[in-house]
């Protein structure tokens, strides 16, 4: 049923009316108010218009932390289309391919992209617009320009689509994830409830819009609440740090390997970090000494767990940062989150078993945090929505307070022997070893056992990847079949832009054998 606020395009609308001189996005080149910037998410949504976009049409995006992707969206939103954002890090085919997916009308992009998006696009099965952005001229600055009235605000369900996302792909081809405005809301309603957000703070977004944990669980929810979003091109823990001091930032977010770099320039830079209220991390697990070492120079760091078809689906509160580290926290509002024994998902929902507390299973949830499913793709969809429920693949276990631990994923799980193998767990144990500086862990076969664990290595301070040591050092740590049976030594881990390893990437990489 539509109403008439569903649509997130209010949200905007709302702060420039209660507070039109609050500075609402920040970025490399301009300071926006939320009356300028709702005045141009407005102008953008008649671009859009113009270029014959309508509602339920898509509109992809190849741009970087500036505010013309945000105004895309809720522009986009404005008129009841899609927006869709698109990673700027990919080949020309990657880009086609999500192109002929999704069937945009419109594509705008960075300009000094523009070979890149001319590529994309010739190769595409339908004709896209292509628009620019920045550079001489700036043709999208030039088109806002031209618009001389804002289309209304169209009234909207909380189902209707508002983006689609695309997985981040860490075991294949991209899937894209149809994400209705309720979804927004709530995980916006979750964010403020967490975070204790307020029109107060000061948000300071480096990860990418294209990714969700820029776009929904950083910058959506602060302009959701009446906050500052500052956006930075690109990963720079110097800049970061100067930021944060010169505007007074109240909190980020980064990917796990992000924070190994900040706390070196941290301690170099020693800048003014006393507006932070907490760091935010999530997308990977993160070792439990960076989240000791940042508490040590008096930033709390807290962690948080969810997915391009969840967004936030657990936090770890300011309160338990350091009583809980390691664990994501407790399930958000809005919605049930359980842990479920894997063998029982082969049942129908209702047969579904939890898990006892230490039991590793599989994360399950349903509500209004939820997807709407896989665009143009029922089968995957089918797969993983079942009555409601969305297997999220993600396996973990709960303490007797409630608290959640990840411990890997339920595809990369490893039966050794009968035995089933979490992956996550063996790096976690090898992540502590002083010449291991990271680590990854997949199944490989074996005529024997079935299948036995292969670990791609990355020596810490140019050691050498010793098999033979590791392996004995494994031993005193874990049971013999967790081990793995080979160690192989890489330069460095395939991964996504949220620091998850694409473990599929590895195998037959180029890699030499430890000795």
């Amino acid at each position: 049923m539509e109403t008439p606020d569903a649509n997130v395009a209010h949200w905007i609308a709302h702060h420039a009316a209660a507070r039109p001189d609050h500075e609402a996005v920040v970025d490399a080149e301009r300071r926006l108010t939320f009356a300028t910037f709702e005045a141009r998410c407005a102008r953008a949504a008649a671009a859009l218009h113009q270029l014959g976009v309508g509602r339920g049409d898509r509109v992809a995006f190849l741009l970087g932390n500036r505010s013309a992707a945000l105004e895309i969206v809720f522009g986009a939103a404005r008129i009841g289309a899609i927006a869709v954002p698109i990673n700027t890090r990919l080949a020309a085919p990657e880009i086609t391919q999500q192109l002929d997916d999704c069937g945009p009308i419109a594509l705008f992009h960075e300009s000094d992209l523009a070979p890149l998006a001319t590529r994309a696009v010739a190769a595409a099965g339908h004709e896209v617009a292509c628009i620019p952005v920045g550079g001489h001229a700036d043709p999208y600055e030039g088109l806002l320009a031209r618009q001389q009235s804002a289309p209304p605000i169209v009234p909207l369900a909380p189902d209707d689509p508002m983006l689609i996302m695309y997985t981040s792909g860490t075991t294949g081809v991209p899937k894209g994830a149809v994400l209705p405005h309720r979804k927004a809301w709530t995980n916006s309603r979750n964010a403020e409830t967490f975070f204790e957000t307020t029109a107060e703070d000061r948000v300071l977004v480096v990860v990418p819009l294209f990714h969700s944990f820029g776009l929904k669980i950083l910058s959506v929810p602060a302009l959701y609440c009446g906050a500052t979003v500052f956006l930075q091109p690109h990963f720079d823990p110097h800049a970061m740090w100067r930021t944060t001091a010169a505007e007074r930032i109240t909190f980020f977010g980064g990917v796990p390997t992000m924070f190994a770099p900040l706390l070196e320039t941290l301690d170099a830079d020693e800048p003014d970090t006393s507006s932070v209220r907490f760091l935010f991390t999530a997308g990977a697990a993160i070792r439990v000494d960076t989240i000791h070492d940042f508490e040590q120079r008096g930033l709390r760091l807290q962690q948080g767990f969810g997915q391009t078809e969840t967004s936030t689906l657990c936090c770890l509160g300011a309160e338990d940062a350091i009583r809980k580290a390691g664990s994501v926290g407790r399930p958000v509002d809005h919605g049930e989150v359980r842990v479920v024994r894997v063998a029982s998902l082969e049942r129908i929902p209702t047969e579904w078993e939890t898990c006892a507390p230490g039991e590793t299973g599989e994360i399950v949830v349903r509500g209004e945090m939820t997807m709407l499913g896989y665009w143009e793709r029922p089968e995957a969809t089918a797969e993983t929505i079942r009555d409601g429920w969305l297997r999220t693949g993600d396996l973990a276990t709960t303490d007797e307070e409630g608290f959640i631990t990840l411990t890997g994923r339920a595809r990369d799980m490893i039966i050794s022997g009968g035995e089933n193998v979490y992956p996550r767990q063996v790096e976690a144990v090898y992540e502590t070893h002083p010449d291991v500086a990271e680590i990854a862990v997949v199944g490989i076969a074996h005529e024997r056992w079935g299948e036995v664990g292969r670990a791609y290595v990355v020596a810490a301070n140019g050691k050498e990847v010793d098999a033979g040591a590791l392996t004995a050092w494994g031993r005193e740590q874990l049971a013999k079949f967790k081990i793995p049976q080979e160690f192989v030594a890489v330069a460095e881990l395939p991964k996504t832009v949220t620091g998850k390893v694409q473990k599929f990437r590895l195998i037959g990489a180029d890699a030499a054998p430890a000795d």
